[in-house]
């Protein structure tokens, strides 16, 4: 396990983003976007459109603008194009990131996206630079002070592949595989462990601890990148102390 507190990070990764609520919105609207025009109108059919419906109801994002983004992606509203583009590199202290963008000008996003890494010392590498090293998977996080024994039971249950306990801070993930994600989440659910935090995210299989200058100059690239338009997620293994966000 990292030595820092994940609880912490994702907490304040979550603050970050209630403080740009209308950005949220833009980026759930362009994910339901892609995967609607990929997979079909249908969430029923459509898992990742799922997610994305699930993302924006959890945004407090309205019902009617969800089926007005679903209609223009399926051609029955007029629409924008977006194309989806990947973005490997590095971030300070050898840190891999991972940067995935939806745009309707890929010659805006590239330069975003590469002042984004040469601003705070991060260099833009190559495609597969750095994606061997993460994993897609879906984690359902809960805060410390969770019931471990309960929560593992449940996980067991409900079909998980592990159950992570952070020795730093007390917090517990539970790990599912993508494709098993709205299964599991509802699984964990219906046995009455709401989690406080669940996605479908990457993950390194190594973390890279970073200290002191270089952990805050990998948190002020990291939420450049983030405040792009066009910038969906990022992704990175950096083990940063709570106080690089400060």
């Amino acid at each position: 396990m990292a030595g820092h507190s994940k609880w912490a990070n994702i907490q304040h990764r979550k603050n970050a983003q209630d403080r740009k609520r209308g950005k949220i919105f833009t980026k759930v609207i362009r994910e339901i976007t892609v995967a609607a025009r990929t997979g079909g109108g249908d969430p029923a059919a459509n898992p990742r459109l799922r997610l994305a419906v699930d993302k924006a109801l959890g945004a407090n994002m309205n019902k009617e603008n969800i089926e007005r983004a679903i209609k223009k992606a399926t051609g029955e509203l007029e629409g924008v194009n977006y194309e989806e583009i990947r973005f490997e590199g590095y971030a300070p202290g050898g840190v891999a990131v991972i940067v995935e963008t939806m745009t309707d000008n890929r010659n805006r996003t590239v330069a975003d996206v590469r002042h984004g890494f040469s601003k705070h010392g991060g260099n833009l590498g190559t495609d597969g630079s750095v994606a061997f090293m993460f994993n897609k998977i879906g984690v359902l996080s809960y805060a410390p002070g969770a019931d471990e024994d309960a929560i593992t039971e449940a996980a067991i249950e409900a079909g998980a592949d592990d159950v992570r306990v952070h020795e730093a801070d007390g917090s517990i993930e539970v790990v599912c595989a993508p494709e098993n994600f709205e299964a599991v989440r509802q699984g964990m659910v219906d046995a009455g462990h709401v989690p406080d935090e669940s996605e479908v995210t990457m993950r390194a299989d190594i973390d890279v601890a970073v200290e002191g200058d270089a952990a805050k100059d990998v948190v002020k690239m990291l939420e450049r990148l983030e405040d792009l338009d066009d910038v969906q997620d990022v992704y990175h293994n950096a083990d940063l102390p709570p106080d690089a966000y400060e």
